[in-house]
């Protein structure tokens, strides 16, 4: 059941990653317009098409093909088609089976970690945000409120009864999650001059304190400043990826959460023993 429901959702979030950002940049540019009026002269943003995750009907973006219900059809459909357009034979983007692939992947994984209960359900919609919030940040380095900020009242919410971790670890997790980052940022910024991450990093990591309470708060980061910087060197090494340039944080901050809500506590007692004791 797990997995043909985490192949649709996973089907589905494609349409979250690509359209999220584009509903978000239609809100700005008419909310500028709504504050500064006829002081807002932009040809291309007067023509913003309105987007919504259900409107217009998916196209193919070379042909712009209607995208029948028999060729959406998660996985099946991309092979079937063999990565083309049916219309015009463009390359389809294999990015598309690999998030319903992942989704699949890791629901599993959530669901055989948790079994038959509840806690399985609120982890899967942790992963299933998780994995729209990493792809987006990596595409726009952007971490939606429209995620984020659900997930922060969401983990205080089930952690009433202690699913994850207490209340009151939870409620500091949260504060501890923000403020930290916060901090960060803003002796990083005064020192250089320059921001080193965004607003949305420091409310993801919110959610995990929130979710997973405050102790595992120092695991998480640990575990997403070492993949960043490997990650960030090797770009660097074999890409020419240039110093100034931005890295988004967020999908690192998702990896580390996601394997820290399965097996936190296991690996920080393991690094506790290894390391400091």
């Amino acid at each position: 059941m797990v997995g043909l429901l985490s192949l649709v959702i996973g089907s589905f979030l494609n349409v979250v990653i690509y359209r999220t950002p584009k509903m978000m940049q239609y809100a700005w540019y008419h909310d500028c317009r709504e504050y500064l009026a006829d002081e807002v002269v932009d040809v291309k943003a007067k023509d913003l098409p309105k987007v919504t995750l259900s409107t217009p009907a998916s196209t193919c973006p070379h042909c712009q093909h209607k995208i029948r219900f028999y060729e959406n059809i998660p996985l099946l459909s991309w092979l079937m088609l063999k990565g083309k357009c049916s219309q015009c034979r463009n390359n389809i983007s294999a990015r598309y089976p690999l998030v319903e692939l992942s989704t699949l992947v890791l629901s599993l994984i959530i669901a055989q970690h948790f079994g038959v209960s509840l806690t399985t359900c609120w982890g899967l919609l942790l992963t299933w945000s998780l994995i729209a919030l990493t792809m987006i940040d990596f595409d726009h380095m952007l971490l939606p409120d429209q995620i984020t900020l659900p997930l922060l009242w969401l983990g205080l919410l089930i952690n009433i009864n202690g699913t994850f971790a207490s209340l009151t670890d939870a409620v500091i997790g949260a504060a501890i999650g923000y403020m930290s980052l916060f901090t960060i940022f803003w002796l990083f910024k005064l020192l250089t001059g320059k921001e080193g991450m965004g607003f949305g990093d420091f409310k993801l990591f919110a959610v995990f304190g929130a979710w997973l309470g405050w102790q595992l708060l120092p695991l998480l980061i640990l575990m997403a400043s070492v993949v960043g910087a490997i990650v960030g060197i090797a770009l660097m090494l074999f890409k020419n990826h240039q110093r100034e340039q931005g890295i988004p944080f967020g999908p690192y901050l998702a990896v580390a959460g996601w394997v820290a809500l399965l097996w936190g506590d296991v690996i920080w007692s393991w690094y506790l023993q290894k390391f400091i004791s």
